[in-house]
This record gives structure tokens, sequence and C-alpha cells, in this order.
């Protein structure tokens, strides 16, 4: 079983959307714990060891570590645009 860290702006934009969407994205950041790599889930080709997933219209940006058994979600943000990824772009810079 993995252990997931959430960075705290994941926290703070989960808690400002409506209260349906934080239970759909809580439920799929949950499953992290048992699956890190569910079906619909890419490595970031240009950012690995990082990995996307989507869960309704949200994407979820995180970096799963193996030997370490955590998953650690580092960006949450809306699928239209690219916006996700140049947030992500500065984060690593």
């Amino acid at each position: 079983m993995y252990q997931i860290i959430l960075d705290k702006r994941v926290i703070k934009f989960i808690q400002a959307i409506p209260q349906k969407h934080q239970r759909q994205l809580k439920k799929y950041i949950l499953s992290f714990q048992n699956d890190p790599r569910p079906h619909d889930s890419k490595t970031l080709k240009d950012y690995e060891p990082y990995r996307r997933g989507d869960c309704g219209e949200y994407r979820i940006v995180y970096r799963l570590a193996e030997s370490e058994k955590t998953v650690h979600v580092i960006l949450v943000g809306k699928r239209n645009g690219n916006e996700v990824y140049q947030q992500l772009k500065m984060l690593l810079v």
C-alpha cells in the first residue's frame, strides 16, 4: 500500500471547488494507495518521474516513488488548455 502526500496547493485547490467534485477527486486520489498507475494515467514524457491522471474535468499531476512507496500529488487543475502543464513547468524550473 502506498502513502499519499498532498502538496499544500492541492489541498487549497480541492477545498475551493464544489463538494461533488471534491468527493470525486478525493476518491480518485485515495485509489492511488492500491493502484498508483490507474488505466487512465500516463507518464509525462518531458517530466519523468511525474505522472498524470484525469478525474472528470480535472487533471492530477503526481510523482510516484516506488522505492519509498509514496505518491506525492503536486498539482490539480482543470483539464482544459495547458494551465496545469504551465504550472508544472514553473514549479520545476
